[in-house]
């Protein structure tokens, strides 16, 4: 486990021990975890215009607003389990996993999507053109082996080529790294890091700063379409103990949807406030007004995955319909 990681699990134990004493969940308490890339950028913007906080206070009341920054759907995974966070952001395949784990217990479901983002497996080795040029020389770098949906869109590719048998035969080649150090290392080159599945920035900066650097797979031509590969979710606890600051949360998250949408160039400057980020100003802009890129809370091309997923053995409970593994809420009304 590297510095980052045990960092993060730490965090989540503490919180985990913390949150055990609190006991139901209060309202007006909201924790949300996020990682990196502009696949967050909806709670960026909830986070700086304090969209939550507005909408809360529109029902009464006073929330206490708290953000968490987590690596890896793991992690993020374990947080929820623990108590140490009521909103979980992630993959599809994160979602996936605790929705098949939590069934009839916590009955983790999903709240909202983050919008459509294509996710490009990058890599820097020339002689890397499809997936089935990788040998066991090369390493995949993403954000969790075999939970993050960069892992599972990886796994659903090497079964249309290989064979659902074989559909993990790429986890033996693959890292978990945080995106920022995966992108450090495609752009500098000569570590053992030769491609790097991630998310919008560091896709796009990993083309731009290395010249080797090539599209080896989109998400979108494995997945049918443009897809919801980033979510939220909760536990049925939460949402059923805390009805108005989840309610309010959904209506600040679809307010951050609208922001985004009207105003790409504000939004580019609370990227950068609220995540710190080192990146090209223009960019970044390219990458909020991309064509292919949607900002909206409706999930998308989620149920191909989950189909797969059972097929292979990687979730017990077969879903019939993204109705299974989301809430039954206005924004999910006509999700796929």
């Amino acid at each position: 486990m590297n510095l980052f990681a045990r960092k993060a699990a730490t965090l989540a134990v503490g919180l985990g021990l913390l949150a055990g004493s609190l006991g139901a969940h209060a309202e007006g308490q909201i924790r949300i975890a996020e990682q990196f890339g502009i696949v967050y950028l909806l709670l960026n913007v909830a986070q700086d215009q304090k969209l939550i906080e507005k909408r809360t206070k529109a029902e009464g009341i006073d929330a206490k607003v708290e953000w968490v920054k987590l690596s890896g759907g793991a992690a993020v995974n374990d947080a929820l389990l623990s108590g140490s966070i009521e909103i979980a952001g992630a993959g599809v395949g994160p979602l996936l996993t605790l929705w098949d784990r939590t069934k009839g217990k916590q009955n983790v479901k999903g709240v909202a999507s983050l919008g459509n983002f294509p996710y490009y497996l990058v890599s820097n080795n020339p002689n890397v053109k499809t997936i089935a040029d990788f040998t066991d020389k090369d390493r995949i770098a993403l954000p969790a082996v075999g939970v993050s949906v960069q892992s599972r869109v990886l796994q659903m590719a090497s079964a249309k080529l290989w064979g659902d048998k074989e559909f993990a035969k790429l986890d033996k080649i693959s890292v978990a790294l945080p995106h920022p150090d995966a992108t450090a290392a495609i752009i500098k080159g000569g570590t053992e890091i030769t491609g790097h599945f991630g998310n919008p920035p560091f896709q796009e900066q990993e083309l731009a700063g290395n010249p080797n650097a090539r599209i080896v797979l989109n998400s979108y031509q494995v997945l049918g379409g443009p897809a919801s590969a980033t979510v939220l979710y909760a536990t049925e606890k939460f949402r059923t103990e805390s009805p108005k600051t989840y309610r309010a949360f959904v209506e600040a998250l679809n307010d951050a949807a609208q922001f985004v949408t009207a105003n790409p160039e504000k939004a580019a400057d609370i990227y950068i406030k609220v995540s710190n980020a080192r990146i090209d100003r223009d960019l970044l802009l390219k990458i909020i007004k991309s064509p292919e890129v949607q900002f909206k809370t409706t999930p998308q091309n989620t149920f191909q995955l989950a189909d797969f997923m059972h097929r292979v053995g990687a979730i017990k409970n077969k879903p019939t319909s993204v109705k299974d593994y989301f809430f039954d809420d206005a924004q999910n009304a006509s999700g796929n």
